[in-house]
């Protein structure tokens, strides 16, 4: 059973709790901080004790992080115990979760959006206002996912050097400083 050292377990607890804003449970995002800082991989019954939490919690948890596609099940050579490990690869892993949050979110949003226009514009009863918002929404939704689709299929090292260009980019669209966007 892996001993926290202070940082680690300051990590975790924080990494826990900024989980539960994001709508993730606790436990869950303890788990994937451990793994995530950890070496090697951990077999669950070390998670628990680790960790302090159940061990059926710790299962489902892992579960969990495993439908979302940022932990996985690993065999060690001598160890008959299933063992989990977190990507490690600081960009893969907000990848995977950007695109879950995108199945899980936005999608189901962009349908919704669609089948609201739909009926709007069969609806006589619909007032204008109404068809107008739904339909900036559902603009905004399909740029920014067509952005992300096309960014997501970017090396990390292109993503990398745009990400850092910063202000640069609006400087190089000639978008001036955004004073006028905050009148």
């Amino acid at each position: 059973m892996p001993t926290l050292t202070p940082v680690q377990q300051k990590f975790v607890l924080h990494w826990g709790e900024m989980g539960t804003r994001w709508g993730i449970n606790r436990t869950v995002a303890q788990i994937h901080a451990l793994l995530y800082i950890t070496p090697k991989p951990l077999p669950a019954e070390d998670i628990s004790e680790t960790l302090q939490v159940a061990r059926s919690n710790v299962s489902n948890s892992l579960k969990e992080l495993q439908a979302w596609g940022i932990v996985r099940r690993v065999h060690v050579m001598g160890d008959t115990r299933d063992q989990f490990e977190s990507l490690k690869d600081v960009w893969e892993l907000f990848r995977v979760v950007l695109d879950e949050r995108k199945k899980r979110e936005i999608d189901p949003t962009l349908t919704v959006l669609r089948d609201c226009l739909i009926e709007a514009e069969q609806d006589a009863g619909t007032d204008q206002h109404t068809e107008q918002k739904l339909r900036e929404l559902h603009d905004f939704f399909e740029v920014t996912t067509h952005w992300y689709d096309q960014v997501r299929q970017w090396p990390t090292s292109a993503l990398t050097k745009f990400l850092k260009l910063g202000d640069k980019v609006r400087k190089l669209l000639s978008l001036g400083d955004g004073a006028e966007r905050r009148k």
